[in-house]
């Protein structure tokens, strides 16, 4: 079973390093690359003003995250549960860039960027030279629909881009998982529940009656070197 992580933030504005902070946190679970329910989602109070040019991105205000909490007093219940697997962004190096300002801040290790990384943004770039590379873009290209998403929203955006990441790794048969049963363990995001994801369980089929028989009997003696035959 191969877990990882997949998250988007939004923020403040565009770089930590000029007093931007995160406003929002949503992490999906993906077991074998594929989604299993288990999710992390929080508002985060940022402690500054959150400028007009920012909220029209996200639509957050500043009223709408009063009395949230602090990155500090979540960072380790994140940290929980995204665990030590690979971590999955859209234009990643801005997410861990954020996401890194904020653990330092909060006195937490940081992530290793050049380890757990998995940006999107470049796969897509790989996949479709010279095409937009932007979510919507995917999503559209995929046939994903697109109809609940507005304003960015992190949850919402981490729910595409899922499907988008399915797609670009080789679409939804790479992950059918058939062969074995896979057991998921709940992280925060999941309320302490387990849940059991298994294979399809074979459907006993009956053996063809004489009548069909006899015709399948007739068609093969129409065919002429069938390559059964053939040495």
């Amino acid at each position: 079973m191969t877990r990882s992580i997949l998250f988007d933030t939004e923020t403040t504005g565009l770089d930590p390093d000029t007093g931007d902070r995160v406003i929002e946190i949503a992490a999906l679970e993906l077991v074998n690359d594929l989604r299993t329910g288990n999710c992390f989602h929080v508002l985060v109070n940022p402690e500054r003003d959150i400028p007009p040019e920012a909220t029209k991105v996200h639509g957050f205000t500043l009223a709408d995250l009063e009395g949230k909490p602090l990155f500090a007093d979540i960072a380790d219940e994140f940290l929980e549960f995204i665990g030590d697997g690979k971590m999955i962004a859209h234009n990643a190096p801005f997410d861990f860039k954020f996401i890194n300002a904020e653990l330092k801040r909060a006195g937490r290790s940081v992530l290793d960027y050049d380890s757990r990384a998995i940006d999107t943004v470049i796969m897509a770039r790989k996949k479709f030279p010279g095409m937009p590379a932007n979510l919507d873009a995917l999503c559209r290209r995929f046939g994903i629909d697109l109809s609940e998403r507005g304003t960015h929203n992190a949850l919402l955006d981490c729910r595409l881009l899922a499907d988008v990441y399915v797609e670009l790794i080789g679409g939804r048969q790479r992950g059918l998982g058939l062969g074995s049963d896979r057991q998921q363990a709940a992280g925060p995001g999941g309320a302490g529940k387990r849940r059991v994801v298994t294979g399809r369980k074979a459907r006993p089929m009956p053996p063809p009656d004489e009548a069909t028989q006899a015709r399948h009997a007739e068609f093969l003696a129409t065919l002429s070197d069938p390559i059964w035959l053939q040495e």
